[in-house]
């Protein structure tokens, strides 16, 4: 694999509302009242202080710090962990030109050592899962419906059931979101 693999991993959801709505989304992220992240199904984002450049935290094992922030557009995240992590993680949006906005979730990784496995077996899987969750949030608060809500796959039921009992987890491994619409995962 030579000394770094690369990573490029994207999500997104298009809403039909205002790119402000969407901005205003991404501006609640580690708040008191977040109602981007999923944090009734994941561990919560949180920080050192409120959401700005130079803010430090994360969520669960997976730390960073906030590298650039615009107000109601963008926020860019630098990792600081899991080791082997080198890269970004981002939520922008983008205006269709349609009356609909484009949530982007973009996260940019060269892997090293050790993340060459961890990544594919245990953060990939994990972290597809969250923000097809984050998506979901994201849909119901602007539309208050989702189209298609996002379904956990086996293999992510069995992780988080595995790793529940070692704090990285701080509730039932599979609990449902309070305003989801979906009735089983």
């Amino acid at each position: 694999m030579g000394n770094a693999m690369r990573v490029w991993n994207r999500h997104s959801r298009v809403v039909a509302v205002s790119p402000e709505r969407v901005g205003a989304l991404i501006d609640t992220l580690a708040a008191d009242d977040d109602r981007l992240w999923p944090i009734a199904a994941w561990p919560p984002m949180g920080f050192d202080r409120p959401l700005g450049v130079g803010a430090e935290g994360g969520h669960g094992p997976v730390r960073y710090v906030v590298e650039s922030y615009e107000p109601g557009t963008s926020v860019r995240f630098r990792f600081t962990a899991p080791r082997g992590f080198d890269g970004f993680h981002e939520f922008t949006l983008r205006a269709t030109g349609t009356e609909e906005t484009e949530l982007v979730h973009l996260m940019v990784l060269r892997l090293r050592y050790p993340a060459w496995y961890t990544y594919p077996l245990l953060w990939r899987p994990m972290h597809d899962a969250l923000l097809e969750d984050c998506l979901d949030n994201a849909e119901r608060e602007l539309t208050g419906t989702i189209r298609t809500p996002a379904r956990w796959s086996p293999y992510v039921r069995l992780l988080r059931n595995l790793i529940s009992g070692k704090r990285f987890f701080r509730f039932s491994a599979n609990k449902i979101p309070p305003r989801s619409t979906t009735a089983i995962r």
